[in-house]
């Protein structure tokens, strides 16, 4: 298999130094492109290899990573997306995102499988690249923009077709769940991405591109692609999905008893139908989609200023329910906020949430309460520029928590906070937020579609092996190959078609098992990449949030429900044993070599799995 020639991949990495301006092509090994594909494979790779140990994330050796995969751009469904990728300022270890944007397109079609940016410049910049060429420009017009209005601007300078990565005031103010924004409304980077762009002076990344990447077997691959858009098309759920996308997720979790409600006390919420997708389909305006995409999930409404709004499941939950707002109009107006701004919905949703009920509690000094959206807008805004009570805010769930001196319902994992779930009653579920590679993000394994039907009350192996399937999928080959995810998962577009997209574009012939082996090298990697900047592990870093165990829901059918302790750390300690690590959640040396992940890796492993 070594000496096959890759296709698909350019095999070039452009590194960026911002403190000097100086530009330069890495050729890299074709052994990287087996082992770890692309996309978060490429961004834990470099990480670990070039990243100095116990880097400031906010600091000038801090790399921000843009990767792209094997498959992006390529005809096939929902294929416009990349990966960003740093350490990241909200957890202290390896944060990324994934963002759908013209600028994934383009940056393949510009030669590149990588961006890593390092540094700091020494004014506001724009990083440009176009095709070979990079180069910066002065943004000091831009700096201090929202990222509509500097989004118009930068349309007006490059071009409609350029691809455009920006920050607002949230990243430059270095908010630590600042995202980077695209096309204003799609967003990526929630463990604070946004803030490294930030502390880079960096104000946008512009790309263009004229190349394509040579393919093994093109008119395959395009024959492949095109089968596998037209089933997405002739899915039985594609006219809903059409309707109502991620939305239809609000009726569903509130039968379901998982819609996160006054900051995750509970799982149902009494206004829910107002904020429901079946009224955001009275209202829709228009529907918006990522490029190359045959399914659209963003769904544009008029918010309560009569702005357009692209809403989803997870920022209506998170500024919706969360925060007490039965009005969708009203969670739509703190969406459109946190997007100009640059701000994560979820995380930000949570913030306010766990503010809101320390307030109530007597613990924190906030002219706002559940509900109130003139208050929290205003509070949003505070939040982007770090105004009051809005800087203490900036920082995260889990630094206000431990500043306010209550922690147990702080609703995140290893400080990324909780996307909108509630999991007072689905084990399984908590055990993804868990032990995601981020922290508390769904996007990894969304099991508990899966939970409610298969026994949601369960603890035990077959959840344990059901998250580590899922996390393998959707964590590992959407995010290395790099393409979205909802063909498979909404749709039931089958695995098969990418597994043979991939070989007609790579000449790999990579089953699905092979797959899920590079999915398992690239999680252990990112296990050890926080071993090694928290300086060691333990099995409380992986437990989800204290509140799903202490306090019971006090509403709807499962009224009384909690997590068990002990049986969430017993299968909490399964899923070490199934992933090859120690009792500690520490990898085990054997694992690691099993892996090829190198000696350097071996001896952290050793040093800290007996630990």
């Amino acid at each position: 298999m070594a000496s096959e020639k890759l296709f698909s991949w350019f095999k070039r990495i452009l590194w960026v130094d911002l403190s000097r301006g100086e530009f330069r092509e890495w050729r890299y090994p074709g052994e990287m492109a087996r082992m770890f594909v692309g996309g978060r494979g490429y961004a834990i790779k470099i990480l670990w290899d070039h990243l100095p140990e116990g880097a400031d994330p906010l600091g000038p050796d801090n790399l921000l990573i843009l990767a792209v995969g094997p498959l992006t751009g390529l005809p096939g469904p929902s294929t416009g997306k990349m990966v960003v990728a740093a350490k990241s300022p909200l957890t202290g270890g390896y944060g990324d995102g994934n963002i759908g944007t013209r600028a994934a397109v383009n940056l393949r079609a510009a030669g590149w499988d990588a961006v890593v940016i390092r540094g700091v410049a020494r004014k506001p910049s724009i990083l440009v690249i176009e095709d070979d060429k990079a180069w910066l420009e002065p943004a000091d017009d831009l700096w201090g923009l929202d990222t509509f209005r500097a989004a118009d601007k930068l349309e007006e300078r490059f071009g409609k077709t350029a691809g455009i990565l920006l920050i607002g005031p949230g990243g430059e103010n270095m908010v630590r769940y600042a995202t980077i924004v695209s096309q204003k409304g799609r967003s990526g980077g929630r463990p604070g991405m946004g803030a490294v762009m930030g502390s880079k002076k960096l104000k946008a990344i512009v790309v263009r591109g004229t190349k394509k990447p040579e393919l093994f077997h093109p008119e395959e691959e395009l024959r492949i692609g095109t089968e596998a858009i037209k089933f997405v098309k002739s899915s039985p759920n594609y006219e809903f999905w059409m309707r109502q996308g991620t939305m239809m997720t609000i009726e569903w979790s509130q039968n379901a008893s998982v819609l996160p409600t006054y900051n995750f006390r509970e799982g149902v919420f009494d206004g829910w139908e107002g904020i429901s997708g079946n009224y955001m389909e009275k209202v829709k305006v228009t529907t918006k989609s990522c490029p190359l995409c045959p399914m659209s999930c963003g769904h544009v409404v008029k918010d309560a200023e009569g702005q357009p709004s692209e809403l989803d499941y997870e920022n209506v939950a998170m500024l919706g329910s969360n925060i007490g707002i039965s009005r969708l109009e009203d969670a739509a107006l703190l969406n459109r906020l946190a997007d100009m701004y640059g701000i994560d919905t979820i995380s930000l949703g949570n913030t306010l949430g766990y503010a809101l009920e320390a307030a109530e509690r007597g613990k924190l000094e906030l002219d706002a309460t559940w509900g109130e959206t003139r208050k929290l807008a205003k509070l949003v805004e505070d939040i982007a520029y770090r105004r009051g009570v809005g800087d203490l805010l900036a920082e995260g769930v889990k630094r206000v928590s431990e500043k306010v001196g209550e922690t147990w319902y702080a609703m995140h994992v290893k400080g990324l906070e909780v996307s909108a779930y509630d999991c007072h009653a689905a084990p399984g579920m908590a055990l993804s937020y868990a032990t995601s590679p981020i922290g508390a993000h769904h996007k990894d394994a969304w099991v508990i579609s899966w939970e409610v039907q298969h026994g949601r009350f369960k603890y035990g192996r077959e959840k344990v092996l059901r998250v580590i399937e899922l996390q393998r999928i959707r964590g590992g080959f959407f995010e290395t190959a790099v393409t979205c995810r909802f063909p498979f998962v909404e749709l039931g577009l089958a695995l098969d078609y990418y597994v043979k997209m991939f070989q007609a574009a790579t000449g790999l012939s990579y089953s699905l098992e092979d797959h899920f082996t590079v999915a398992d090298r690239i999680y252990t990697l990112i296990r050890l990449f926080w071993v090694r900047e928290h300086g060691g592990w333990g099995i409380e870093m992986d437990l989800p949030p204290e509140r799903w165990f202490r306090e019971p829901l006090t509403k709807g059918p499962l009224k009384g429900a909690k997590l068990d302790k002990d049986k969430f750390i017993e299968m909490l300690k399964i899923y070490y044993r199934e992933r090859g690590w120690a009792e500690n959640g520490v990898p085990l040396p054997e694992t690691v070599k099993k892996l090829g992940l190198g000696e350097d890796a071996v001896r952290l492993a050793e040093r800290y799995s007996s630990k």
